[in-house]
């Protein structure tokens, strides 16, 4: 996508906010780009590169990272959402139309002659009663029995029940304390395959087939052993081998390798797993052995499978050690099983940790990738939900915060209210974009909520998509969690007051350019 400068309010705008103006257009491109897939009815977004290949999505962060956008100011909305995928893994949409939308009325509040500083000034004051009041809001998950998993799995996963099914049925395999350890991604655990049956099993599975056809298809009870290296004798460069000493030296490390390979074979081992290549000499005797071999096991497997089996991960120059130390080093699985079509092998229960995996079937190569990110986005926002708890979706909890801020307005003097009223469009326009991609009139549903949500009192009522009335969300079953709102709201926050703040734009010197100056001083 190409973004360029256009001009707002004519001349009637000081040249002065030139910089501010072009920022503003560009995170607003960004921002048009995505909002049109927000909500149950959103759409989906075709990107097309130079070669033709084609990705329909309406997963935000995949619109963003692929899209062509080459504005500064739009390359750093690109990475808020980045990071807010990172570390919650989903409500990229909700941040990128929040930050477009608290950009845009803080433009609007400047260019009326309000001064950065205040508008600034009242962001923040909005902001932080914002972000409290979410907190508040946030009701617990129980436990994983708890009926509101599965509906943040469904919403999340764009109501499709298979998927919400497998995700709910992994989450309760792996186990609540599990899923509350901050250095475990539930969205790890997510295959998506052409071909393949949707299922959810205690293992992990290799993305590699094993060495040859003719080592075993199927093994149970396997001692595991994970090399975190290259399964080759060790290397002497070619300077040292053209002498008679190195040469010597190679062929001692010829005869040492071939010793340890046999004593690996000779210790009941039924899989070797591999981080680089496997020598022929080694997939020889191990194949006659009945060992299955599986090499350049990419490294984020091999921690799994480690973790899963209980073992522990050994260099080459570790398997120089005494068989008895070796012991040590070896994992314990249940089952190990090649599925020659999918071209993986499965490792299947163990005796470390619990690692299950989420294998996700899709009919045709096409839809893979999107069936895969819509399994991830489910699965992320179970995590998240079961960490900080779930608050009405449907808009309905940003509305109820955005009357709460305009509380805030009432006592604030001077020109820093101007900057609250951002805030409080900003966390309008979920739901007005929600309610668009319905089909029905935002300004007419928006009021309709707000009026009943004064009169019941119940913040959780907004639009159903599928009929246009007012509805209770918890009991629609449409909910979202909390950290996730909080998150996004915080990550547009940050971009928008960025944006603001910036006053001129310059362009840099190429690097070459200074390497000349500073040659010449």
């Amino acid at each position: 996508m190409s973004l360029k400068k256009e001009a707002i309010s004519g001349s009637e705008v000081d040249e002065k906010l030139a910089a501010l103006i072009t920022n503003s257009n560009a995170i607003r491109a960004i921002a048009s780009a995505v909002e049109g897939t927000l909500g149950p009815k959103g759409l989906d977004t075709m990107l097309v590169d130079k070669f033709g290949e084609v990705v329909i999505t309406n997963d935000g962060v995949t619109i963003l990272t692929m899209m062509e956008a080459n504005h500064p100011a739009a390359r750093m909305l690109i990475n808020i959402a980045k990071a807010q995928q990172e570390e919650i893994g989903d409500g990229t949409t909700t941040a990128t139309v929040m930050a477009g939308a608290l950009v845009g009325a803080g433009v609007e509040q400047v260019a009326r002659g309000v001064p950065v500083a205040r508008v600034i000034e009242g962001l923040r004051v909005g902001l932080k009663k914002a972000l409290e009041t979410m907190a508040r809001q946030a009701r617990p998950v129980n436990d994983l029995t708890d009926q509101v998993v599965r509906q943040v799995a469904l919403v999340a996963g764009r109501e499709h029940e298979d998927i919400a099914d497998l995700v709910v049925k992994a989450a309760a395999l792996i186990g609540e304390e599990k899923l509350k350890d901050p250095f475990f991604k539930f969205s790890d655990t997510v295959i998506a395959e052409e071909g393949a049956e949707n299922q959810v099993f205690m293992g992990v599975i290799i993305n590699k087939e094993r060495m040859n056809r003719q080592m075993p298809k199927e093994l149970k009870q396997v001692k595991v052993l994970v090399i975190d290296d290259a399964l080759e004798p060790e290397e002497i460069d070619d300077e040292a081998l053209g002498t008679e000493a190195g040469f010597s030296r190679y062929l001692q490390l010829q005869t040492e390798y071939k010793e340890n390979i046999e004593k690996i074979a000779g210790l009941d081992v039924g899989l070797v797993l591999v981080d680089r290549g496997a020598s022929e000499v080694a997939e020889e005797i191990f194949t006659d052995k009945g060992i299955v071999v599986v090499q350049r096991v990419a490294s984020k497997e091999l921690r799994k499978v480690s973790e899963l089996t209980g073992a522990r991960m050994i260099k080459r120059t570790g398997l120089k050690k005494p068989a008895a130390e070796l012991e040590k080093y070896f994992g314990y699985a249940d089952k190990v099983y090649s599925d020659e079509k999918l071209e993986q092998v499965w490792v299947m229960g163990g005796k470390g940790k619990p690692m299950a995996t989420v294998l996700v079937g899709a009919a045709t190569a096409e839809v893979v990738g999107e069936r895969e990110r819509i399994a991830k986005d489910a699965a992320s926002s179970v995590q998240v939900a079961i960490k900080g708890g779930v608050v009405p979706g449907g808009g309905s909890m940003e509305l109820a915060v955005a009357r709460e801020v305009e509380k805030v307005r009432e006592g604030i003097r001077g020109m820093a209210a101007y900057g609250v009223d951002c805030v409080v469009e900003a966390l309008k326009r979920p739901m007005a974009q929600i309610v668009a991609n319905a089909g029905f009139n935002p300004l007419e549903k928006l009021g309709d909520v707000i009026a009943a949500q004064v009169e019941t009192g119940k913040n959780s009522l907004a639009v159903d998509c599928d009929s246009g009335q007012v509805t209770d969300m918890f009991v629609l079953g449409v909910v979202d969690p909390a950290n996730v709102k909080t998150y996004a709201l915080k990550a547009a926050g940050e971009v928008a007051e960025a944006i603001l703040r910036i006053d001129t734009i310059i362009k840099k010197r190429e690097e070459r350019e200074l390497q000349v100056t500073d040659e010449a001083r």
